[in-house]
């Protein structure tokens, strides 16, 4: 395996968007992305994801899953906590709009949402979906495709 700086350097920003996105927490994100990595670098298992990538992923959703279970509350998202991003040539309406598209992925269940992001979020291949997700590649078609028609339509109660 990689060096844990190295690994740590290509992938902890995408360990921690995806965790945002599961948990719509940033402190709860963060500590995710930090499990992630300790656990990465502690195995003495074989990795067993097509990629690295897919394997830090497996392990986010993994304890984010225990988190849950353990009676922590997932936390509704917070307009406010995301509003401080840098957003440049948008403007109000744009910030607006992505704003509603974040709060609708929220609303999504979390299978849903889960592939929803892994596929058009970080551009995962249905294939590596299906091995992150224990999964077969026909039902990680079926969830994305789904996943798209639900947030399309909580979109448009938002928008009416």
């Amino acid at each position: 395996m990689q060096s844990f700086h190295a690994l740590y350097q290509r992938y902890a920003k995408d360990v921690y968007r995806f965790a945002l996105a599961l948990s719509g927490n940033r402190a709860l994100a963060e500590d995710l992305t930090s499990e992630t990595f300790l656990r990465a670098m502690s195995t003495t298992t074989e990795i067993r994801a097509d990629t690295v990538k897919a394997y830090l992923f497996t392990i986010t959703r993994h304890l984010h899953f225990q988190q849950r279970k353990k009676g922590a509350l997932m936390t509704p998202f917070d307009e406010n906590e995301h509003s401080h991003n840098p957003v440049v040539d948008h403007d109000l309406s744009q910030q607006q709009q992505t704003e509603q598209l974040l709060q609708a992925i929220q609303q999504l269940p979390e299978h849903e949402r889960v592939v929803l992001l892994l596929h058009a979020y970080d551009d995962m291949p249905y294939e590596e979906i299906a091995t992150t997700l224990s999964i077969s590649v026909a039902a990680a078609k079926v969830r994305v495709h789904r996943a798209r028609f639900r947030l399309s339509e909580l979109m448009k109660e938002k928008s009416a």
